[in-house]
């Protein structure tokens, strides 16, 4: 039997912590030298609300939030095992992070990404996000293309 599934947590738990590693490692190739500036905002120790995916008991994807303002909630460290991209588990992932910020009260949800970070930029506009303006602090940041979605009344 398949064991595939979701579990709720922070950024103690340590299948989260090895799949950022593997993210951050991923984005320090991507981003060479932008990396630095980046990494000062993707700290996980304040992230009080995390998703780890597993399939056939393997942990394979990742995604988080942290409070924005009021009414949103900010997408962080989102991350699928290559070996296992294709497959629709970041969209899940996504859309599990969203219907627990909407328990949470929270009707909106806004992220960054990289313009080095294309599947990552179709990710978000497959589930609806749209394009907004940097917010801070990506304000001005050529390589950051930041996105919103409503997600509650």
């Amino acid at each position: 039997m398949k064991q595939e599934g979701f579990l709720r947590t922070d950024s103690r738990n340590g299948d989260f912590q090895k799949l950022v590693q593997l993210l951050d490692a991923d984005l320090a190739e991507r981003d060479g030298e932008e990396t630095a500036f980046y990494s000062q905002y993707n700290g996980i120790s304040q992230l009080r609300h995390c998703i780890v995916y597993w399939v056939d008991g393997v942990a394979v994807g990742c995604g988080a939030f942290k409070r924005f303002d009021e009414q949103s909630v900010e997408v962080k460290r989102m991350y699928v095992d290559p070996k296992m991209r294709g497959k629709g588990i970041a969209s899940k992932i996504l859309k599990t992070l969203e219907a627990w910020a909407r328990e949470l009260g929270f009707t909106n949800i806004v992220l960054e990404t990289g313009l080095r970070q294309p599947e990552a930029i179709g990710l978000y506009k497959k589930n609806g996000y749209a394009v907004t303006a940097n917010y801070p602090p990506y304000v001005g940041v050529e390589n950051s293309v930041c996105f919103k979605k409503k997600i509650g009344q």
